[in-house]
């Protein structure tokens, strides 16, 4: 069976919600966004602007593996909005479902400080720098550019996840 759980990571504004929307309605699929998922403290504590530690994330990404896992045997894919930025944090997702994929959200980091001036969310655009000094870029995944117009970007990861339309 092809894995049909993937994460679209990545750090805030690279296009999460938005390419794991237009994916999940062009597969027919389900789309969980990771934010929904954050208990209140997390949310409070990004609000006031403070970064997260990784004992904040823990039962955080436990959830989002638990998500995982109740999705691996759905015949539709299931697509869920998680920053992941470090491997450790991909470890505990996918040590609750080993066949998870996870698609590496990029863009410049003008583009992302420009998409989160431009948006309402609990994560205040001061934090985009200590969520970039804390990613570590996966490796052997499979990289999207998000600064590419989004029809040519579905279409292409379409393509190369082999997803039915």
């Amino acid at each position: 069976m092809s894995p049909n759980v993937f994460i679209l990571m990545g750090v805030a504004a690279s296009g999460k919600t938005t390419i794991g929307t237009a994916l999940a309605n062009a597969t027919n699929g389900l789309f969980f966004d990771g934010d929904d998922f954050h208990p209140e403290s997390n949310k409070i504590k990004m609000s006031s602007g403070q970064p997260l530690t990784d004992a904040d994330r823990l039962p955080w990404l436990h959830t989002i593996g638990k998500l995982s896992a109740q999705h691996a045997n759905h015949p539709q894919p299931t697509f869920i909005a998680c920053s992941a930025l470090k491997n450790s944090y991909r470890e505990i997702i996918l040590s609750h479902n080993p066949t998870t994929t996870f698609l590496f959200l990029t863009a410049p980091p003008e583009i992302l400080r420009q998409r989160l001036t431009q948006r309402q969310h609990f994560m205040p655009p001061s934090l985009l720098n200590s969520q970039l000094e804390t990613l570590e870029p996966p490796a052997n995944v499979l990289t999207l550019d998000t600064s590419l117009p989004l029809p040519q970007l579905l279409s292409s990861t379409l393509q190369k996840l082999n997803l039915p339309l």
